[in-house]
């Protein structure tokens, strides 16, 4: 059974930045327009060998440890969507306690539907998702595209067709923590049309990424 549909959405993105980098407050400016265009440069980098990643959530912040040699393809895409401010304002739509908590669509319909079909090849497993790691959802082989969810327990099942690609160095306990109550309710199809407009109405206890960015 695949770990999710690949569709997207949530609150319009604001903030139009022409060199996209981090704040004075450590928050990452959206550039608005890259995130419009999956197939352009900004979108395309080559990620560092290794990196890390904050997310400050309204359930605590979480620090990932990043290794590109863990899956090339996965590792450039999440670095170029968190350096550009994808994850910004997005919710923890689906929380399975032991199991998995995940994200990756966008409020915004319109850049949800740019990501739609921009779809990268699947790495080899090379890890196990335990407990703290980090891998992408998707429904069916190299069908990836901006969805992803962490490990809430050991879940060795998922170790063919999902490379984790990152670890949890610092709150795991924050993981642990993110709003449960909803578990699977929320319809990913109407995330995909209405964003974090259809969230934020019907699900407001859901926890959320306040700000993602790369470490220096």
């Amino acid at each position: 059974m695949a770990v999710a549909k690949t569709v997207f959405g949530s609150l319009a993105v604001a903030i139009l930045c022409l060199g996209c980098g981090t704040g004075g407050d450590g928050t990452v400016q959206v550039n608005t327009e890259a995130l419009m265009n999956p197939d352009g440069p900004e979108m395309n980098k080559t990620a560092p060998d290794e990196f890390r990643a904050k997310f400050e959530t309204s359930a605590g912040d979480f620090v990932i440890d990043v290794k590109r040699e863990l899956g090339p393809n996965g590792v450039d895409r999440f670095y170029n969507l968190v350096r550009n401010g994808f994850y910004n304002e997005q919710r923890f739509f689906r929380v399975v306690p032991g199991f998995v908590a995940q994200w990756g669509m966008h409020g915004d319909p319109e850049v949800t539907a740019k990501w739609d079909n921009a779809t990268i090849p699947d790495d080899p497993s090379k890890s196990n998702n335990k407990t703290g790691t980090i891998t992408y959802a998707s429904k069916g082989p190299n069908t990836r595209t901006t969805q992803l969810f962490l490990n809430l327990g050991d879940n060795p099942h998922l170790d063919q067709g999902y490379p984790p690609f990152g670890t949890i160095t610092e709150g795991v306990e924050t993981i642990q923590a993110i709003n449960a109550e909803y578990r699977e309710k929320p319809s990913q199809q109407q995330i995909g049309e209405r964003g974090n407009k259809y969230l934020t109405k019907l699900f407001p206890n859901l926890d959320y990424i306040k700000t993602a960015y790369i470490l220096e």
